[in-house]
Parts: structure tokens; C-alpha cells; sequence
């Protein structure tokens, strides 16, 4: 694998790689050995352990007694003050709790960066076999009901897209992920502005058309709720409203 090189007038090569390490981290990893995560980034030892010596120096890496590395805390700050501009404590976790109880599934709350989606905060359902989905991955808006949904309600041109925001909701199988399936709905913040997709997600076998389609009031009812909170208004939680209705 080579190591990751060259220049631009536009980036700097040591942030990336630097970015590069800290990114490694799967979800559930607390650490990994220096030639670990020299290997997933594409670069030499030695520029690892610069690298890595250097964000410990401000608290985004941590080395272990054994040699290994960990996210500091600095890594965790950064993420807290990314997750404070959407209310995730007071807001996003308690409803996205809600609905993973009314559904029997999981449930995630997914953001638009540029030309992906990630997921901001997600809450596992109850069951043994469930999706899982990497909090903070760069994910295809154009593959999945997550980012189909936010697609539809940023203007997206196409007879799919005006669907989507006639319906108010949307729902895939194995559009993204073979075997998995998908229902989501948009979150609305001030003055109409898209925030996000609220989403319920899950095993195809457990979750064929005729489930994800009665499961669309209950999510379509979250994402209200959600976007009357974010919106600083209190807002009728038994009445629901469309998506549609939303849009401007």
C-alpha cells in the first residue's frame, strides 16, 4: 500500500494524514498496535509514529504502557462540541430511544457533510441480530432511505424525489447494505431549514415492505417531534403532520 503523498495548493498533506489516524478506529476498537494503524492509513511507520506523537502532544491519541494507541480525550471533546449543535443529550437520544421502544429496532439521526451523510447519534434496538452503523462514517446520500430522504427535502430534481416528499417518508432494502432495511423520515429545524433524517433500521428478515410501511407513522410522528424540539417550539405531539407539509 502507498503511502499517501504529494501536493496541493488546497490541502496539507500532514493534516490529512493526521485526520487519516485518527479516523482508523472502528467502533467498539479502544486501541491499536502502531503497525495497525500504519497499515489502514497507507503510511510508513515511522510517519505513523510522528504523527501519532504529535496528536498526543494536544490529546487526540494516548499511548498505552503496552505500546498501543487509544483516542484521548481531546478526540472525545471534539466529537461532544460537533454533537452539542443538535441537542443530542436533551433532544436526539431521548426521542431516538422512544422510537427504537415503539419500533423493536434500532434507531439513528443522520446529518448532511457535503456529499455524504453520517450519523450523528444512533440507539441500538433490543434485539440480538440488529444492524450496526459507524457513528461519524461518510455514507452515499444516494444509496439508502436516510439519504434519499435528505436528497428529496434539499431540492433534488427527479420523479423518486418528488415522491419521497409527497409521501413524507421513505424505505429501502438492501440498497446500501445487502440485508438490510430502512425507514426514514425528515427533521426539520428553524424557519424550515433540513437538519436531517430520522431513521429506523434493521434486518430485511425482519423488516419486509409491509412492516416498513406500517412502521411510517410512528416514524414520520418522531421526526415531527424532533423538528419542534430542535426548533425551540413545543409543538402538538399527537398530531401528525407529513413531511410534505414541512416542506416549504
Amino acid at each position: 500500500m502507498q503511502e499517501v503523498g504529494g501536493s496541493s495548493t488546497t490541502t496539507v498533506t500532514a493534516v490529512l494524514r493526521a485526520m487519516q489516524l485518527i479516523d482508523a478506529f472502528a467502533l467498539g476498537e479502544s486501541h491499536l498496535p502502531l503497525a495497525e494503524l500504519s497499515r489502514r492509513c497507507g503510511l510508513h511507520k515511522t510517519t505513523a509514529l510522528r504523527i501519532a506523537r504529535t496528536l498526543a502532544q494536544s490529546g487526540y491519541l494516548v499511548q498505552r504502557d503496552d505500546g498501543d494507541w487509544r483516542l484521548g480525550p481531546a478526540a472525545g471533546w471534539l466529537g461532544a462540541r460537533y454533537q452539542a449543535g443538535f441537542d443530542v443529550q436533551n433532544v436526539l437520544e431521548p426521542a431516538l430511544r422512544a422510537l427504537t421502544m415503539a419500533c423493536g429496532e434500532s434507531a439513528a439521526f443522520y446529518v448532511r457533510e457535503g456529499n455524504v451523510r453520517t450519523c450523528l447519534v444512533r440507539v441500538e434496538g433490543p434485539q440480538a441480530l440488529r444492524h450496526h452503523a459507524r457513528m461519524g462514517e461518510g455514507l452515499p446520500l444516494n444509496k439508502g432511505s436516510p439519504g434519499r430522504v435528505i436528497l428529496a427535502f434539499s431540492g433534488e430534481p427527479g420523479d423518486l424525489y418528488e415522491a419521497i416528499r409527497q409521501r413524507g417518508f421513505h424505505w429501502s432494502i438492501g440498497e446500501r447494505e445487502q440485508g438490510v432495511a430502512t425507514i426514514s423520515a425528515p427533521v426539520f429545524g428553524k424557519h424550515w431549514r433540513l437538519l436531517g433524517s430520522v431513521c429506523v433500521s434493521g434486518p430485511a428478515s425482519r423488516l419486509p415492505q409491509q412492516k416498513l410501511e406500517e412502521m411510517a407513522n410512528t416514524v414520520i410522528a418522531a421526526a415531527n417531534q424532533l423538528s419542534y424540539a430542535l426548533a425551540g417550539n413545543a409543538g402538538p405531539s399527537a398530531t401528525l403532520v407529513r413531511a410534505s407539509h414541512w416542506h416549504p
